[in-house]
């Protein structure tokens, strides 16, 4: 799903090529709505992203912590160890993909200042 998610990314080159001009055909685009659309469109993509992974992160958390209680009541269950181990591991991914999630925003948008940056300034994040 991620992966899904993560197209606008993966092809932001590209769609800087195919839609900023480059100084030769500047008065043929509007570059500044141009960079404004993508900025937004990227922006949109990332939150939408760091909703998902938190909530999945949340949702894991829950689940792990409901098993804890259960192996605390219970310490000689092995059916119950190794789903916690699981959801363990599962909570440790989904906590790794947030980093992945600050690499490849961080590379998105160093590629769309380098080429958008006469064109359009985008807002300061808080």
């Amino acid at each position: 799903m991620l992966k899904v998610m993560r197209n606008i990314d993966d092809r932001i080159v590209y769609a800087l090529n195919t839609t900023v001009p480059t100084v030769s055909f500047t008065g043929k685009v509007d570059a500044t709505h141009t960079c404004k659309q993508l900025y937004e469109s990227m922006m949109d993509a990332h939150l939408t992203r760091d909703r998902a992974i938190k909530s999945c992160i949340a949702q894991t958390s829950e689940e792990v912590g409901q098993l804890r209680e259960q192996r605390a009541k219970d310490s000689d269950n092995l059916a119950l160890i190794k789903l916690l181990r699981k959801e363990q591991t599962k909570l440790k991914l989904m906590q790794s993909e947030l980093n992945v999630e600050e690499v490849v925003n961080d590379r998105s948008l160093k590629v769309f200042s380098e080429r958008c940056r006469i064109h359009y300034t985008p807002p300061k994040v808080k």
